[in-house]
Parts: C-alpha cells; structure tokens; sequence
C-alpha cells in the first residue's frame, strides 16, 4: 500500500542523479533521451541551414 504524495527513488538514494548531472553540465551532453534528441537535431538543422536561423 502506497503513502499518498510519497515516494522513494533508489537511483536518487544512490546518487545516480547526481553523478548524471554533473556529467552534463561538465560535457555539455544531456544524459536524458529527450535532451540528446533536441540538440542532436539542432545539429542537423544548423548544418543544413548554415547554422542561421531566424
């Protein structure tokens, strides 16, 4: 049975959050499959425009 607005995350427990933060912010590369596939494709977009948008 679930306490209402409680949760435990043992990735967060670990720190794995962290550590995948870090690497992020260090690199410049997201760890997330959401923010890969945005910069990725503004990648694409920059080199087939020129890199001018707007």
């Amino acid at each position: 049975m679930k306490i209402p607005g409680l949760s435990f995350s043992w990735k967060r427990a670990l720190g794995v959050t962290k550590v995948k933060r870090d690497i992020a912010r260090a690199t410049g590369i997201p760890t997330t499959k959401a923010g890969l596939e945005r910069k990725v494709g503004k990648m694409l977009i920059d080199a087939v425009l020129g890199g001018k948008r707007r």
